[in-house]
């Protein structure tokens, strides 16, 4: 119980502290874990409205609830699970299953399956837009997008771009931008016509996997595999800033009310932060994490980051052989801003 009061307190200073002043200044730090269950993982998310943690699993979907960390439960059945996406108007979860090219909808509360919708090739990354009530699918190896009436459960229209399709991101209006890891660009479309649109060059940028999309400034933060980060300005179509960040980066975690961009590298075992507060984003801390976080979620009342992970043997830093994730050694790592 303590612990727990000290944690609620240590957040709500910590957000009075991102509301109140430039995040420039704050200092974040690792501070506990939460143990899961064994298996592989992919991203992670948070409902905003409930402070959920969600973590894609190989068979299904890890949720826990902070304020009871010891009460981590395991829900719904998937086949290789990529992206796990809270749907809070819906009450639903949204889940890709790249194994058998489908995505699952399932009740949060229960982990009962309510649909079981067919999409193109190896589905990965997903989003929701909460104003159209529509989900897209970014469909990895076939390269393209399924763009899902959630309402009726039904894929609406299949954009077609071009193989190796990573994280996509929602811009202004019904515009759609996508990372593609094989061409070293953004692929853009239309959710609403489907119309392809020109892609986006990403000069020196080898790899791009995670991708933000900061609304104030217009600006993609893609996170690139050869130790990079691309920041574009969305309507230019230029870059921006070419940053340097750790190795292994999976994913790019935005706190818009903090001005703040996160990049969990694995293979570092390093949270690298940026910040988006001046006219050039720059890279502003590196936190020491643990080797193998490459994803994660922030939960954006509190600004708490929550990043998966596990120990591995032999360890991911040393090379040679692949690594496997010891038993037992799952567990989600909870980041938070202390001053």
């Amino acid at each position: 119980m303590t612990r727990l009061l000290a944690y609620a307190l240590l957040a709500a200073t910590a957000a009075a502290l991102i509301g109140a002043t430039p995040s420039r200044t704050a200092r974040y730090s690792v501070a506990g874990s939460i143990a899961g269950p064994d298996g592989g993982w992919d991203y992670a998310s948070v409902d905003a409205t409930t402070g959920q943690v969600y973590v894609a699993r190989s068979t299904g979907v890890t949720v826990i609830d902070p304020a009871h960390p010891a009460a981590v439960r395991s829900i719904g059945t998937v086949v290789r699970g990529h992206s796990v996406v809270p749907m809070p108007d819906r009450n639903l979860l949204l889940v890709t299953s790249g194994g058998d090219d489908t995505v699952r909808l399932i009740d949060p509360a229960d982990g009962r399956e309510v649909a079981r919708i067919p999409v193109d090739h190896s589905p990965d990354a997903a989003f929701y837009d909460v104003v159209h009530h529509r989900a897209a699918v970014m469909n990895a190896k076939s390269g393209t997008v399924s763009v899902i009436d959630v309402p009726t459960r039904k894929v609406v229209r299949t954009i077609a771009l071009k193989p190796g399709l990573e994280f996509g991101q929602a811009g202004p209006g019904d515009t759609l931008f996508v990372n593609n890891e094989d061409a070293n660009e953004i692929e853009t479309a239309n959710l609403a016509t489907g119309a392809v649109g020109p892609a986006i060059a990403l000069p020196g940028c080898e790899g791009p996997s995670g991708l933000a999309y900061d609304a104030r400034r217009h600006w993609l933060i893609s996170a690139c595999a050869n130790a990079k980060a691309a920041v574009i300005d969305a309507d230019t179509r230029r870059e921006v800033a070419l940053l340097d960040i750790g190795q292994g980066a999976d994913a790019v975690i935005l706190d818009a009310r903090a001005r703040l961009a996160f990049i969990p590298c694995g293979r570092s075992g390093s949270l690298t932060m940026i910040a988006l507060a001046s006219a050039v984003p720059t890279v502003v801390a590196t936190i020491p994490t643990e080797p193998g976080a490459r994803t994660g979620a922030v939960d954006p009342r509190t600004g708490t980051l929550y990043l998966p992970t596990a120990r591995f043997s032999p360890p991911l830093t040393t090379g040679g052989r692949r690594p496997v994730a010891q038993t037992g050694s799952f567990h989600v790592l909870v980041v938070k801003a202390g001053g």
